[in-house]
């Protein structure tokens, strides 16, 4: 299985759980400037810390797995747990959390 179906896979339950969130809750705009926000910090931080271990080869990729595009030294596919936790979480405090904080 490649990178990126692995990473496809990974993504339809944080995806799923948004589109419920957003359907049941409808988040204004401020929720969805914050967890844009947040998954932008979290993808910047995963492109130069997998590049600095990269580049420090404490891990490698299959390199015909991959699609190839990189950032920096991180392959892209990488971006999908940070866009996963991004999404993940901000969506289950908007569906779990109390009402007084969404």
């Amino acid at each position: 299985m490649s990178y990126a179906a692995l990473a496809g896979l990974f993504l339809i339950v944080p995806v799923l759980v948004t589109a419920l969130a957003v359907v049941l809750r409808r988040p204004g705009r401020g929720w969805w400037a914050v967890t844009a926000g947040t998954i932008v910090v979290l993808w910047v931080m995963t492109a130069v810390f997998d590049s600095l271990m990269i580049a420090a080869d404490l891990f490698r990729f299959e390199e015909s797995e991959l699609l190839g595009v990189r950032i920096g030294l991180a392959p892209v596919e990488d971006l999908a747990w940070p866009l996963a936790a991004g999404l993940l979480l901000p969506s289950l405090w908007l569906l779990l959390g109390p009402e007084s904080e969404r």
